[in-house]
């Protein structure tokens, strides 16, 4: 029996402003049984959806109706040596605090280079190093540093644009939305989900269609999520075999729903 009834794919940019309409920034859902489509930004004169859009139609969609598993393609969290150095207590929502406080990327016209280059927050305060990986991301073989930015495929410009909005989504929903897995490995039954995803790992399984690569990515998301609940096989990547100091690693730094 299927845990969910909704699968959300979302293809993130960290391009321009929160409030910027971005090509980037795409949207598919699938329910139990019919195959992904592409979800438009609510009706206004931007074109495409922005990344306060998204936060603000999650928070209203995941505040009630049906269990929805929602993938967002950007990393959750940063690895524990960034916690070390930083002397952060190894607590998520405090993490998310922390960040938001140095790296404002939610305020109206802000760019991610803003912070980078110091016009805006303080950024200088909180960085990483390019050679550190989350746990997650050595298991994979084409995973790149949450830290390493200006380089094809990197996502740290969209990690850092949204690592403020899950914030902004958890304070919204509250103990309605799982967070996973740092709000705990087993899903309470009912309840929506929000897993860090990796479509790259799905892409090619999918025929493409006449999708963008940013369309693609987002519907191989959701259609993966709906086909690993229909035939029972997403148990065991919400539970991936990690050993007990693994495990509790992952809970501070995330992990890439899929990846065992």
């Amino acid at each position: 029996m299927p845990q969910f009834e909704h699968y959300i794919g979302i293809d993130y940019s960290g391009a321009e402003t929160p409030t910027s309409s971005l090509p980037g920034l795409r949207v598919y859902e699938a329910d139990r049984s019919a195959p992904p489509r592409e979800i438009p930004p609510p009706p206004s004169p931007r074109k495409h959806w922005t990344r306060r859009g998204i936060a603000e139609w999650l928070s209203e969609r995941l505040s009630g109706g049906p269990p929805t598993l929602v993938g967002i393609d950007h990393a959750f969290s940063f690895p524990l040596r960034y916690f070390e150095r930083h002397l952060l207590p190894p607590d998520w929502p405090a993490f998310l605090d922390d960040f938001q406080r140095h790296w404002p990327t939610d305020g109206d016209n802000t760019y991610v280079c803003f912070v980078r280059d110091g016009h805006r927050g303080q950024g200088a305060n909180r960085q990483g190093d390019v050679s550190w990986l989350r746990l997650t991301e050595q298991w994979t073989a084409t995973a790149k540093s949450v830290f390493r930015f200006d380089v094809q495929g990197q996502v740290a410009t969209s990690t850092h644009a949204g690592l403020p909005w899950l914030r902004f989504i958890r304070q919204r929903c509250g103990e309605r939305v799982h967070f996973w897995p740092f709000d705990g490995w087993e899903m309470p039954v009912g309840r929506s989900v929000l897993a860090e995803v990796y479509p790259s790992l799905w892409m090619n399984r999918f025929p493409r269609e006449r999708r963008t690569a940013d369309q693609h990515a987002a519907f191989a998301a959701a259609a993966w999520m709906q086909r690993s609940d229909g035939d029972d096989s997403l148990r065991q990547f919400l539970n991936p075999p990690l050993a007990p100091e693994e495990r509790t690693l992952a809970q501070i730094e995330g992990w890439i729903l899929g990846v065992i």
